[in-house]
This record gives C-alpha cells, structure tokens and sequence, in this order.
C-alpha cells in the first residue's frame, strides 16, 4: 500500500482525534488524545516552561519517537514565553505519520499554525524559526535507532536536558526496550548536565530496565486512564516519587521483570544475577 495509507485517523473516547497505525495495530496518545497526553507525560512531569524560563543558553530536548510531531508541538506552545533558545532534536525511522497527519490537520488541530514550519521539516530535515521570545532549532535523523545511538557521530549531538520517549510498545517494537538501548543512551548523557527520561509505560520490566542502565527511576504522573507512568533521570533531584525498596520486592515477585536481552517480546522472572545487580544500585542504598 502507499505509505501513507498505512495510516489513518481514528477519533477517541475523549472525543479528539490521533492517528493509527495499520502496520502496528496501534493508535498514537490513545485515550486521552495527542495534546492532553504531551502536556502531563512531558511539559508538566518535567517542568519545561519554568526550566526553560530559569535557563540560560540553549536547551536541549531529544524527541524519540517523532511520529506526528504531537508532543513537540505541544511542547512548543507551552514555553513560548520562554526567552532562551531551543534545540530540538527527534529520532525516528520514518517520516510517513508527519507526511499523514500534516495531511489531516483540520483533524489533528494541534498540526493547525505549524503547516510551514512542518512542510520545511520533511522537505529539509533541519529547520530554524522564532516561536516568538525565542529561536528554535528542530532537526530530525532517520533510521534505526538502536543503531543510531552506537555511530560515532551521534556522540557529538548536544547532549539533553530532557528526552521525550514514545516508542511503540515492547510488544510490537521490542528493539525499543532492549537493555542495551537504554544502556547506550544513558552513557551519552552529560553526567553534569540533570536530564529527565519520562515515558508512558509503567511496566516492571522497563524499570529494572533503566535501573540496570544506570537511572534513577520513579514513579511518573497518571495520563488518561493509566494511574503512573515512570520518570527515569541521570540525578534523584529529578525524581518527585523515587521508587522504594517496597517496589523492588514487588519486582523481586512479578512475572515480567527480567530486561530484554535481544530485540524479541517475551515475560520472565527476575534472574538471579539481575536481582542482586538491582540490591546494589545506589537509588536503594
């Protein structure tokens, strides 16, 4: 099929509309809608309009999982006021869902007063603009990834100070979730420099994930119907609600725990050396 056909536009039970994709039988911000779901998950968890507000120099945001630009939009509008410059930088392996929902913007409402500056993004892969106190500079990097994050140039990116998450689910996208994807992402933050990993999954598995990675992981803010999400940061001060030793317990016990390995799906109890590796992570010293 053409590419965007793999696409369409689905309307939620909240009434707003998100785009779905055919390929992997899965709606994009689904419940609460695109916009409702950036806002809680990313500008609100990780404070962007008043850490931008108090900042000096360029902010720096990786965008993984670009799909159709909802959470960057959504983050633009919300630190419109702020005055020091933004860098954006998004990963994905395509560009078809931006293609599809710029297509569909009288649907996805919040595409409406960024036509232009999108057009440019998929015809140039780098743009720059005024977002009225302040310039932005958006770039977008195709391909895979996990692969990606182990080329020699991707450790000369500027290094975040907040990561939006938003790859498809473990189920459908596994070489998302890997051990080593979020091993190879933490060392390329600045250890000086706190940055914030908030995602909207909450499962046991992810958590041990980003604690074997070298996070610190927490609890994140409820979005729609999920009551948590999870919070990952290269420093506590970051975390509101830190996971406790209760919650390393309750790991200890579940089902699907053990990280992903390799890239494929599947559930099982904490291995033993996983368990002693979890005891000794500085969060529950």
């Amino acid at each position: 099929m053409p590419p965007t056909a793999a696409y369409k536009i689905v309307k939620l039970a909240s009434g707003v509309h998100s785009v779905h994709s055919l390929a992997h039988r899965e709606t994009f911000h689904p419940v609460i809608g695109p916009v409702a779901e950036a806002e809680a998950l990313y500008v609100k968890q990780l404070h962007l309009p008043e850490r931008m507000a108090a900042h000096s120099g360029e902010f720096i945001i990786w965008d993984v999982g670009l799909g159709a630009a909802a959470n960057v939009l959504t983050v633009l509008r919300a630190t419109r006021a702020a005055q020091c410059p933004l860098r954006i930088i998004s990963f994905d392996h395509t560009l078809e869902p931006l293609k599809f929902a710029l297509q569909h913007a009288s649907k996805l409402s919040y595409i409406i007063g960024y036509e232009e500056q999108l057009q440019n993004l998929l015809h140039d892969h780098h743009i720059q603009f005024r977002e009225r106190n302040h310039t932005v500079n958006w770039e977008v990097h195709l391909g895979d990834f996990p692969t990606l994050l182990m080329q020699p140039a991707t450790q000369k990116f500027p290094k975040p100070h907040a990561i939006m998450f938003d790859a498809f689910s473990p189920a459908t996208n596994p070489a998302m979730w890997t051990q080593q994807l979020f091993e190879n992402l933490f060392r390329l933050l600045d250890p000086a420099r706190p940055c914030a990993l908030p995602t909207y999954s909450r499962s046991t598995m992810l958590r041990v994930t980003l604690l074997l990675a070298g996070f610190f992981v927490g609890v994140g803010h409820a979005t729609g119907e999920k009551e948590e999400t999870t919070i990952a940061a290269n420093t506590l001060d970051l975390i509101a609600e830190p996971l406790d030793r209760r919650w390393l317990w309750r790991a200890r016990r579940s089902t699907s725990a053990e990280p992903l390995a390799e890239p494929i799906y599947r559930q099982a109890r904490l291995s033993p050396e996983t368990w002693e590796r979890l005891q000794q992570h500085r969060q529950f010293a």
